[in-house]
């Protein structure tokens, strides 16, 4: 165990700047003084961890320093190239070309017969159903733009369909479990927000050039899953047997509990997104919210709304 957290340490400096002392026995979950300890040990063993003092104090490894390529296997490079090249078929990037080939130079040609017996085990692919040759260069722009600290401006349509003018410095983009998003200073709102990338039209990137700030886009990310989890609710839902397959892909088996008669009672928490209650009908008469009051609610005057519309016409 000690081992493998001395060589996630040593990764995790390589990845980054700089780290504290308390950041890394948090992240292990040991205490400051085991941390301490590992420290001595990777540095008496050959690799140079350079303290800091100070309000940003911390470690870092020394910036000279690499770690040789004997210490990635084969198949952690193989894994490497199959992210590439998932990430690839969404950015088409030619800089990314030039990447994948460097990867695969550090596999001998031995190495390379192998992988091709072996076949590809794994395929990871970004780009959305309906993707389109626009969303592709609208990656491509916001990419160059994080890059070179321009401030792009676009026209922005919400969940709720309320579309208003937007000027934002741009950090980076995430694929966020079946979109793209951009992570951006808003200036609008005086603050970090995320724009899912198929709802922004009419981009235009500026020649100002933003002064950078002091935030990564990890630590946005961080925040933006914080948010998340805080804004969720618990929910329980009735589902018809029949929808038992598609329940149990949403929600995971282990929150489903089946009743006497067949039905599933679910148990989940969830974001409180206005999309929520239009999920909700998109399963009809085979769904019974249960709990919150104010979500069953709220999903049944919808439903009225809708019949009056009809009745209406």
């Amino acid at each position: 165990m000690k081992l493998h957290r001395l060589l996630a340490i040593t990764m995790l400096l390589l990845s980054r700047k700089r780290m504290s002392g308390q950041e890394l026995a948090d992240r292990f979950e040991v205490s400051l003084r085991t941390i301490y300890r590992d420290l001595e040990t990777i540095n008496s063993a050959g690799i140079p961890v350079i303290s800091y003092a100070g309000a940003d104090g911390g470690y870092e490894i020394m910036d000279q320093y690499r770690i040789d390529r004997q210490m990635v296997t084969l198949e952690e490079l193989h894994s490497i190239v199959t992210a590439l090249r998932g990430m690839q078929a969404s950015l088409e990037d030619k800089d990314m070309d030039h990447l994948l080939a460097k990867v695969g130079a550090l596999v001998a040609k031995s190495e390379q017969n192998r992988l091709e017996d072996s076949g590809e085990p794994l395929i990871f692919d970004t780009r959305p159903w309906c993707g389109t040759q626009a969303e592709k260069e609208t990656m491509t722009r916001l990419r160059q733009a994080a890059k070179s600290r321009n401030v792009v401006r676009f026209f922005y349509t919400n969940a709720d369909g309320i579309g208003t003018e937007r000027t934002v410095e741009p950090v980076g983009l995430a694929w966020k479990g079946y979109a793209w998003f951009l992570y951006a200073y808003c200036r609008l709102r005086g603050d970090y927000r995320t724009f899912r990338l198929t709802r922004i039209k009419q981009l235009r990137v500026e020649l100002e050039v933003f002064p950078r700030r002091d935030v990564r886009l990890e630590d946005l990310d961080a925040r933006w899953m914080q948010r998340e989890r805080s804004d969720r609710i618990r929910m329980v839902l009735r589902f018809h047997p029949r929808v038992r397959v598609k329940v149990e892909e949403y929600f995971g088996e282990e929150r489903i509990a089946v009743q006497e008669d067949g039905y599933l009672l679910v148990t989940a928490e969830h974001s409180a997104e206005g999309w929520l209650i239009g999920h909700l009908l998109g399963h009809g008469t085979d769904v019974l919210v249960i709990e919150p009051k104010w979500l069953a609610d709220a999903v049944r005057e919808k439903a009225e709304q809708i019949v009056r519309q009809y009745r209406d016409e």
